[in-house]
């Protein structure tokens, strides 16, 4: 793509404001090299490669890359038979380890099932020697100093190296401290070629003996090494030559391991600084709040609520910008200052930004292109001066741009055919646009003429816009109205602003009728369209009323279905009990009659006509509402809070303590508390002598009937936690000293409601999550 339109459109600012988030020198040399692509898969595998950096972004912050230096250098010296010094070394070994680094990073977001669209295909071009990496890190260190763990040798010459300093500081303390400071100008101990001296003022020279390594400038210091230290410095020199000899020759093996491997090394480190700028992208998209572009394969340019990425975001206008659809050809009119340029420049940008792969601060759903050039022609806007340079310049600009123009390029014009006498200019703005939409490319100019207006309304696949004007304010809103050309404000600006009346009627009247008949179309548009908007507004509004309606609607008729279901299965349950109830009366008084039959004794017409009467007694009917006694008796047979109930379940007694909203009774069974239906509870008669002398007790059996296993998935919250409230009273009441909650993964609610409840019950004694193999952080096993 040609440099003139990535330097007016401004697209190296943008990736100065990458750089920001690079760290290593060869992303930063890639950023230099990115340019927008004009080959559709290789823009679809930029922006995935950017979402998938947004991604990590998101889930761990970023892709740990360090910071790493080129290393073309290293690698020709290798290549050319050279050894690497330590810091050379030290360089290489970081990109080993930060290789083994995101290797490991990849590997642990493939098993936690993270989904990437490039990214681990890109980790695979890295190469992993483990063992180069041990043998660099446990030889030098990130200062490229080399480590005593390099060589056995190297240890035992640096010990002694420790050790001879240690002796010969002792032994020059002698004449550091005491009488022999006297002869010192200063009493310490120094360097002078390597071995250890004294500052001895010059008189006492022969008090000390020794070598004379040096003396200040004045004369009046001599430094010297005390002949009592001469064998242990001449001890120390050699230890340290042999300390010298021993690096050069680990640092000449290093670099003879090395040496076969810097290929692959040089590829990782490209690798990790492509890993690098996708880092940067992603930062970058984070910053501007990009989205991803979405990419049209009939190139149609689609930004929805598109915003200037170098403009104060709390500042800059938000447009809807489309081409290349319904039509080609976008004629932009408006006032100076009032947002023309801005507008082409934002569509310009976005694009390219977007087929090199960033994400652009517009709309999700946003749109794009894959152009194989964009055209810009842009002079400055604010100028004042049309002269005939500046109009030769812009043609011989546009002149270029018909010359390479074709079906796949966006061809951007600001203030096309200005500079020159305003027919002429209008003339040969028309002929331009005709001639450019032969080649079928997508164009964009600003204008001032109002001949382009007509044209833009007549020509095929061209449509006009406009930048909003606030006609009370005085002020442009940089609203892009598309499909409304602007209206010449210039009468009523001068009206609004003061002048005299006269003045703007003359004015008016000497405008061309057309040009006044064209001016109230505008109008009347611009009218029609802010009508059109307050109506659309007040619909959008009266829409989310009736969708709320609509919605309580559907949660009552919901609620009424539930509660219709419910009553429907209480009265089978109830049908259910008369019916088994009513069975083992019957059955008893046939029992009865058979054993008066077996006994040989006659049956009695009064113990038949008894039978009869109790078997017609078994017959229900609702006469409660006909008879105050049994309507009396039927109130005493209720259930409120502090009945003593029998738990017909469990067979166990107990006493009412609460009834919630979903008419369930919560029962007191001893230290257990448990929820149960009308259904299942028998009001019992006892003595208050007897509740208070026996307290109630619960035996805990065995049950063979109620799972170890409670699996809530599928179940809302509040169903869920009331269905674990019961059922670890039940289990508890079974005897289970462990049992397993099923939750599953999905959102996480339950399994949250699962632990916290588990958290606040007593009777619960601990609980982790399942092993791997009998469903992990799916299931919950609970002690109790």
């Amino acid at each position: 793509m040609n440099n003139k339109a990535l330097n007016v459109l401004e697209f190296d600012k943008i990736k100065d404001e990458i750089a920001k988030y690079l760290i290593t020198s060869r992303g930063q040399a890639l950023l230099k090299k990115l340019m927008p692509m004009s080959v559709e898969s290789i823009v679809h595998r930029l922006i995935d490669q950017t979402k998938d950096g947004m991604d990590i972004v998101r889930l761990k912050g970023e892709i740990p890359v360090r910071k790493l230096e080129d290393l073309h250098d290293q690698a020709n010296r290798l290549k050319k038979d050279g050894n690497l010094n330590g810091t050379e070394l030290a360089a290489i070994g970081q990109v080993l380890k930060n290789t083994a680094e995101l290797k490991a990073f990849f590997e642990q977001l493939h098993d936690d099932e993270v989904a990437l669209r490039e990214l681990f295909n890109l980790s695979n071009d890295l190469i992993d020697n483990p063992v180069l990496t041990r043998r660099i890190d446990k030889s030098i260190d990130e200062s490229g100093r080399v480590l005593d763990t390099a060589s056995e040798d190297l240890q035992y010459i640096r010990n002694q190296i420790n050790k001879l300093n240690e002796t010969i500081r002792q032994s020059m303390e002698q004449y550091t401290r005491g009488k022999n400071t006297k002869y010192l100008t200063e009493a310490i101990v120094t360097l002078r070629d390597d071995r250890f001296v004294v500052p001895v003022k010059t008189e006492y020279r022969a008090k000390f003996g020794g070598v004379v390594h040096d003396q200040s400038a004045s004369g009046q210091t001599l430094y010297i090494e005390p002949q009592a230290v001469v064998g242990l410095n001449n001890q120390l020199h050699d230890a340290q030559t042999s300390e010298r000899l021993e690096e050069t020759r680990i640092l000449a093996e290093l670099s003879d391991l090395v040496r076969p491997e810097i290929d692959d090394i040089v590829k990782n480190n490209e690798v990790l600084a492509q890993f690098d700028l996708i880092n940067a992208k992603a930062k970058y998209a984070n910053q501007i709040k990009g989205t991803e572009p979405l990419i049209s394969r009939d190139n149609i340019v689609d930004l929805k609520e598109a915003k200037h990425p170098l403009i104060d975001p709390d500042r800059v206008v938000a447009n809807d910008i489309k081409i290349g659809d319904d039509y080609r050809t976008m004629l932009i009119t408006g006032p100076n200052t009032g947002g023309k340029t801005i507008s082409m420049k934002t569509l310009g940008l976005l694009q390219i930004m977007a087929q090199a792969g960033l994400f652009i601060p517009a709309h999700e759903e946003s749109q794009i292109g894959v152009f194989d050039e964009v055209f810009v022609d842009i002079g400055d806007e604010q100028s004042i001066e049309q002269n005939l340079s500046t109009f030769s310049s812009h043609m011989d600009n546009i002149i270029n741009i018909m010359k390479n123009v074709s079906e796949r390029s966006l061809v951007l014009i600001d203030e096309l055919g200005a500079g020159t006498d305003p027919q002429e200019g209008a003339a040969i703005a028309i002929a331009i646009l005709e001639k450019l939409s032969e080649s079928n490319c997508e164009i964009v100019a600003t204008t001032h003429y109002p001949e382009l207006k007509i044209y833009a309304y007549n020509a095929e696949k061209t449509i006009n816009a406009s930048m909003e004007f606030d006609d009370k304010s005085l002020k442009p809103t940089y609203r892009l109205l598309i499909g409304i050309p602007g209206a010449s404000n210039a009468l009523n600006i001068a009206a609004r602003l003061g002048m005299d009346n006269e003045v703007i009627t003359r004015g008016r009247s000497l405008m061309s009728g057309e040009s006044q008949d064209l001016n109230n179309m505008i109008n009347d548009l611009e009218k029609r369209r802010k009508e059109f908007e307050a109506n659309n507004i007040e619909l959008e509004q009266q829409l989310e009323k009736n969708k709320k309606v609509e919605e309580s609607f559907e949660t009552e008729r919901t609620a009424l279905e539930n509660s219709k279901d419910s009553e429907i299965q209480a009265a089978k349950v109830r049908a259910n009990q008369i019916v088994s109830s009513t069975k083992k009366k019957s059955e008893k008084i046939i029992d009865r009659l058979k054993e008066l039959e077996r006994s040989g004794n006659a049956v009695k017409a009064d113990q038949i006509i008894s039978a009869r009467t109790d078997l017609k007694n078994l017959h229900q009917e609702d006469v409660s509402k006909k008879n105050r006694v049994l309507r009396r008796a039927k109130r005493r047979q209720e259930l409120k809070v502090g009945d003593d109930v029998k738990a017909i379940p469990y067979g166990q007694f107990g006493t009412i303590v609460r009834k919630d909203k979903n008419n369930k009774y919560e029962v007191q069974l001893g230290i257990l508390k448990m929820k149960f239906d009308a259904a299942d509870l028998e009001k019992t008669q006892s003595k208050p002598e007897e509740k208070e002398s026996k307290p109630t007790m619960v035996r805990r059996t065995k049950s063979t009937s109620l799972s170890s296993k409670l699996d809530l998935r599928g179940e809302r919250y509040e169903e869920a936690m009331t269905d674990l409230d019961n059922y670890i009273d039940e289990a508890l009441l079974a005897g289970y000293n462990q049992v397993t909650i099923v939750h599953g993964f999905g959102t996480g609610v339950i399994r949250n409601g699962v632990t916290k409840y588990l958290q606040g019950n007593p009777r619960v004694k601990s609980f982790g999550y399942a092993p791997a193999s009998s469903g992990g952080s799916g299931a919950t096993i609970v002690d109790l």
